[in-house]
């Protein structure tokens, strides 16, 4: 069962994959143009793997920014995955010992894969989330490692590297979009950031709509969970 299920994780982590060692490799690259060696983008990525956080990351280090500062905003780009954690409670129930790793390599990417996967009795789901977010932890350290070596040695421009995340997130959403046949979630939570982005504007939107967003999936979630069942029926 270890290995089927191992292959399983590896096979749904190929998109993954192939988006991390971009991103990883542009963060790697960014890393190392503001005078950081390879070893700084080993130990980032290994400790924080925050993606977008370790973008913002590079210029908080090359900013001199203050402790304070780097926590708030930190707190403001990665607000999203207190939400995410409530919707695991029941997936990650009875993981033992690797639940606090879970809970660290939990990257938006995951999440998608761990909320849509369709796993039958011969996999074991304990595993199958583990090896799923050790593999894309892997990818991304790889990424990140090989670009800042890389870009140590080869000339390369800089701009446009720190739109890399959101294009992936927006190629997720589009790959949830043509997969499912609950389109809900993704109208509500579009929707909402809009509203909040023309109320509170681009520097504090992001609380409020995460807020929202989860209060109306609070709403719609006896229909969302019956649209589930059917779907697996």
């Amino acid at each position: 069962m270890t290995k089927r299920t191992f292959r399983r994780a590896f096979r749904d982590s190929l998109p993954i994959m192939a988006g991390y060692l971009a991103l990883g490799f542009g963060f790697g690259v960014l890393l190392q143009s503001k005078g950081y060696s390879f070893w700084w983008a080993i130990l980032m990525s290994c400790t924080m793997f925050a993606g977008s956080g370790q973008y913002a990351g590079v210029d908080f280090l090359a900013s001199g920014a203050t402790i304070l500062t780097t926590a708030v905003m930190t707190l403001i780009i990665n607000a999203r995955h207190f939400f995410y954690g409530f919707s695991l409670l029941d997936k990650y129930k009875g993981m033992g010992v690797f639940k606090p790793y879970l809970i660290f390599g939990l990257t938006d990417e995951t999440y998608s894969i761990v909320c849509s996967a369709q796993l039958d009795e011969t996999i074991s789901k304990r595993k199958y989330f583990v090896f799923l977010t050790a593999l894309n932890h892997f990818y991304w350290i790889a990424g990140s490692t090989i670009g800042a070596v890389i870009g140590g040695v080869l000339p390369f421009s800089y701009e446009g590297v720190d739109f890399a995340m959101t294009a992936l997130f927006m190629v997720i959403m589009v790959e949830q979009w043509i997969r499912s046949e609950e389109h809900l979630p993704v109208i509500l939570g579009v929707a909402t950031t809009v509203v909040c982005l023309c109320i509170f504007g681009a520097d504090v939107f992001i609380i409020p709509s995460m807020a929202l967003i989860a209060f109306e999936l609070l709403l719609f979630r006896k229909k969302l969970d019956k649209t589930e069942v059917e779907r697996d029926d």
